[in-house]
């Protein structure tokens, strides 16, 4: 016969069962909460590039592009159309001032130069006839001056006889006016002849001029063939690395093409562009700062091309250490220079995260939150940007590349310890 159940056995069943709805409910509910702490974005802070908004001075610059290349490169060219004999050195040597790179075949130029000095020979010898035949004319011509003057002379004394015997009466009119006439004759013979002489001398000083102007003009055409056939032994300008050389014997070579190039890898600069649109705000001597991977230099600008092409503008930074061992030809830079400076604003730290003036939507730190906040930017130089609007003085925003989080308006921080 069935027992009845007593009323603790009942209460015991009772508080048994809701203890268990009571854990059931509040696993469920641990259950949701991590399910939603899980979904939560959420960030460590030490993953984060972090600044803080602070007023100070900012040298406001603007950004280009540029390559490392040697301060000194010097492009050698064959000054005549011939062809590689011989090569005596080969790229990345040193080389001396002086020092033989390669040899080209000189035969037909060494001819022509030849030829020349033999004309310039003939010249000279053409101007010492010319001398010659001057001084024989010219004396001839002052000889007979000298007969035509002792003449006329003689003249002179007959027509004073003539007139003293026709006073005495001795004489007749009739030769007194023959002397006279013969007089006036030799007289103008000599003035002629005079005037003939004068001539004649101007005449010769200009002949010969015109001679010595020739020689003077074909002896510096000599000087400038005997420089080319002496440039045609292509050798060092000065003591560099030899960068390239055309090592191709029995190559062809027309007049100007590039035989070598010799550098000096000890010394660089920068050639940089930058858009037009930014053209005036640079100028010589600007200040800049350039980034060689993960370095920066310093340096100043020269040299500022004043023609665009293809939208830029090039110009070359001279850097103050030149001479640093971790620079290298061919190295691509980016180059910050700078044109102005602002004081007292409001600045952060320059990220990837700016492209430029204009409106950002930026995380700013909020208790364990970061919070999406629209901030409006300005100006910037090479570390810092110029905050207008959206933050202010203390804030902490984070400056390290965020697109991933761009349909985000809040994320919460973890920290490392958790």
């Amino acid at each position: 016969m069935d027992r009845a159940i007593s009323k603790e056995v009942k209460q015991k069943e009772q508080l048994r069962k809701w203890l268990k709805a009571g854990a059931a409910v509040v696993v469920a509910v641990m259950a949701v909460w991590l399910i939603i702490s899980f979904l939560s974005p959420s960030m460590k802070r030490s993953d984060l590039l972090v600044s803080k908004v602070e007023r100070g001075t900012l040298e406001v610059s603007v950004g280009a592009t540029g390559r490392v290349v040697p301060a000194f490169e010097e492009i050698i060219n064959s000054p005549i159309h011939s062809r590689v004999l011989e090569v005596y050195k080969k790229g990345g040597d040193s080389v001396d001032v002086g020092t033989p790179i390669l040899r080209l075949d000189l035969q037909t130029a060494e001819n022509d130069f030849n030829k020349l000095i033999d004309e310039e020979q003939m010249k000279k010898l053409q101007l010492e006839q010319l001398r010659v035949h001057t001084r024989n004319k010219l004396s001839e011509m002052d000889m007979k001056l000298k007969i035509s003057r002792m003449e006329l002379s003689r003249k002179e004394v007959e027509l004073r006889n003539e007139r003293y015997l026709d006073s005495l009466g001795a004489g007749t009119t009739d030769k007194v006016r023959q002397s006279e006439l013969s007089y006036e004759v030799s007289r103008l013979q000599l003035a002629e002849d005079e005037q003939k002489y004068a001539n004649e001398q101007d005449l010769s000083k200009a002949d010969i001029k015109i001679k010595e102007l020739e020689l003077n003009i074909f002896g510096k055409s000599l000087a400038e063939m005997k420089r080319t056939l002496e440039d045609a032994r292509i050798r060092s300008p000065r003591k560099a690395i030899l960068t390239y050389v055309n090592s191709e014997v029995g190559s062809q070579i027309s007049q100007g093409s590039r035989v070598a190039i010799v550098s000096d890898l000890s010394h660089f600069k920068i050639e940089g562009e930058i858009a037009d649109a930014y053209g005036d705000r640079i100028a010589p001597g600007s200040r800049a700062i350039a980034t060689v991977g993960r370095e920066k230099m310093t340096g100043i600008v020269s040299d500022v091309t004043p023609l665009s092409r293809n939208g830029m503008i090039s110009f070359t930074l001279q850097l103050d250490s030149s001479g640093d061992s971790r620079l290298r030809s061919g190295l691509k830079t980016d180059i910050y220079v700078m044109y102005a400076v602002k004081d007292d604003v409001l600045r952060i730290a320059n990220a990837s995260y700016y492209s430029g003036r204009g409106e950002y939507d930026m995380f700013v730190f909020n208790d364990n939150q970061l919070i999406k906040r629209r901030v409006r930017l300005g100006e910037s130089s090479f570390d810092s940007v110029e905050v207008v609007g959206g933050l202010e003085e203390g804030d902490e925003v984070v400056v390290s590349d965020m697109s991933a989080y761009k349909e985000k308006d809040k994320l919460k921080i973890i920290n490392d310890n958790d």
